[in-house]
């Protein structure tokens, strides 16, 4: 094949403008109504994400919703009637619960109460009028549950949180009947009971490193469907008798990846299928025949897509079906099962054309001690795995870090091809879905095997000739932010330039300023992360803030004031530290965002920053 140079193929690319990659969806976030009669969606008003619905049938659409701060969180249907919808203050991550009536009446909140973060235990899609949720509102550090009765706003709490409850299970008739707890700060408790009436009991305590998950109970509201790593390295789907614990049989387990989610039935009463996130396509094992054939039907109506169920009616009659893949960021369908039609309902982002955008290549490398790497390579328009040569990179590192990277469409992916670089994103050790010795090769490696895992794959990639070496600039968020900094700090010959969004900087403070209710947990992550007194030389050697003496290159960081989980702290030592050696740094703070900027005019912001950044470092 000929070879191209850079600028050839780029030359006849349409620039798309910034704002179409980044400005709210034209509609997302469909729901059908348990009757099957009404669509909820949630669309733009005043630059912010409101609750709209309309009839199934067409017509009128009315906006329930008028939030003018900051897009409302998420919703959900509450029975025929009514939805309820969150929204949090600025960005500080303490939702408060609220409801509307369909036709915009009776609009009330239910949990205003500040400082206080609300969680959704149960949806109780067959007890009308009430749902199960949690509050930290006794203790900021841990969750009570509550019945909420929709009707009258009445709270019953249906226990006391002792103060390491971490989760709560119910059963198909919305029954509390397992909780699970940090004992010990590092090992995982599992309690049980039969019915409301009696106390929760120990089954089960395991170290945090095992894993054993009530997904759900089974019909009958005897046994449970659990995923668990009890004795194996994938996490598995298994039958459990959770009076004990005790395994009753293995229902699926894969080689290669752990399970990532269950469908039910709740009209059929029946366990469909299990799925496992791959690493372009997803691994599907069926239990029922009849959701088979749903599947079958579904592909040939979207050949070529990605697919997935996004809600259905209470008779399982309708579905939302949402279709995308790598170069879209995707359409809702109606699918009616009965007569197997499927009717296009929205464009998510209809300004956006999918020959205008790139692929996404997976593609692996094996790190210098010899673990396997699954990662995604996006090249600019108009090059292939052939022709990609001496190109500028942006490494694109994860946030959490225990979270992944997965195929399919990214708005950032996109924008940053489509200014002419290449986007490099990588599973490094830590990442979720691969098991637990992959899980725990992580532990108390931040900014030193982890980032090797980032280093290796940008080595791999200079030396398929794909990256020009001294064009590479490293990204993330969060996580990825660390990342970001501790790739500049110890690694100061690999980047020409580094952006850091919400990242942290300092093990040491990030630590001390983690929200309330993570502080049943810290024993864990001194455990994950390092301990500050025990690890302590560790901890100082890996906290780029400490070592802002070896950055030598010019970094972008942004931060939202109002982040409760890493401190505004962090990238405020961090800028400190490098405009005190006269190291080129732009700092951009949002006075009214949280862990990542939600506010369209604040993305635009950012990534207008970033644009001209990059374009100054690697352009």
């Amino acid at each position: 094949m000929t070879h191209m140079t850079n600028d050839t193929p780029q030359a006849a690319v349409r620039r798309i403008p910034l704002e179409d990659f980044f400005r709210n969806s034209q509609e997302a976030a469909f729901q059908i109504s348990p009757n099957g009669r009404y669509l909820s969606y949630m669309a733009p008003y005043a630059d912010r994400m409101n609750v709209f619905v309309r009839p199934v049938e067409g017509g009128e659409a009315r906006r329930l919703t008028d939030e003018t701060e900051r897009s409302v969180a998420g919703y959900m249907w509450a029975d025929d009637e009514r939805l309820l919808y969150m929204k949090d203050t600025a960005g500080d991550e303490n939702y408060q619960l609220y409801g509307v009536g369909i036709d915009g009446t009776g609009r009330r909140a239910y949990t205003a109460f500040p400082g206080v973060r609300t969680s959704i235990i149960d949806d109780l899609e067959e007890i009308p009028g009430q749902v199960l949720i949690g509050l930290n509102r006794r203790n900021p550090e841990v969750f009570d549950p509550y019945r909420l009765d929709l009707a009258t706003g009445e709270l019953t709490q249906l226990a006391e949180n002792p103060g390491n409850w971490q989760g709560w299970v119910t059963d198909h008739d919305g029954r509390l009947r397992a909780v699970t707890a940090i004992v010990d700060g590092v090992n995982t408790q599992l309690l049980y009971r039969d019915t409301e009436e009696e106390n929760f009991r120990p089954v089960l305590t395991t170290n945090f490193k095992e894993m054993v998950n009530f997904m759900e109970f089974t019909p009958d509201n005897r046994d449970v469907y659990a995923a668990t790593n009890l004795g194996r390295d994938k996490v598995a789907l298994v039958r459990m008798d959770p009076r004990t614990c005790t395994e009753l049989e293995l229902l699926y387990e894969d080689d290669t990846y752990d399970i990532a989610s269950i469908s039910y039935s709740r009209k059929r009463r029946k366990l469909l299928s299990v799925y496992c996130t791959g690493h372009k396509e997803p691994v599907r094992h069926y239990f029922d025949d009849d959701e088979r054939e749903l599947r079958r039907r579904l592909k040939a109506h979207f050949p070529g897509y990605r697919f997935g169920v996004a809600d259905t009616d209470k008779a399982e009659e309708h579905y939302l079906i949402y279709v995308g893949n790598d170069r879209t960021r995707g359409a809702y369908h109606f699918y009616d099962a009965a007569t197997d039609t499927a009717t296009k309902i929205a464009d998510i982002a209809p300004w956006l054309r999918e020959d205008d955008m790139v692929e996404m290549h997976p593609v692996r490398y094996t790190t210098r001690d010899g673990l396997d790497i699954e990662a995604y390579l996006s090249l600019p328009k108009g090059f292939d795995m052939d022709t990609a040569r001496q190109l500028p990179v942006v490494v694109n590192p994860h946030g959490g870090p225990w979270a992944r990277d997965t195929w399919g469409y990214s708005s950032e992916v996109q924008f940053l091809c489509n200014r002419g670089y290449a986007v490099f994103q990588m599973n490094f050790r830590g990442s979720t879905g691969y098991g637990r010795r992959f899980l725990e090769a992580s532990y108390k490696q931040w900014g030193l095997k982890m980032q090797d895992d980032i280093t290796d794959g940008v080595r791999w990639l200079i030396g398929r000739g794909v990256a020009d070496p001294v064009r590479i600039a490293i990204y993330g968020g969060s996580y990825g932010g660390y990342a970001t900094l501790a790739g500049l700090a110890f690694t100061p010959d690999l980047y020409a330039c580094g952006v850091d969004y919400v990242g942290v900087s300092n093990l040491f403070t990030f630590m001390k300023t983690i929200p309330p209710y993570w502080r049943p947990m810290l024993e864990m992550m001194y455990e994950q992360v390092g301990h500050p007194e025990r690890d302590h030389d560790q901890l100082a050697a890996t906290s780029p803030a400490l070592h802002a003496d070896c950055i030598r290159v010019p970094l972008l960081i942004a931060q939202g004031a109002n982040d409760p989980r890493v401190n505004k702290a962090e990238s405020d030592q961090m800028v400190a530290a490098l405009l005190a050696r006269g190291i080129d740094v732009e700092y951009m703070v949002k006075d009214n965002e949280g862990h990542g900027f939600h506010n369209q005019e604040n993305r635009f912001d950012f990534y207008r920053a970033m644009e001209r950044f990059l374009a100054r470092h690697i352009g």
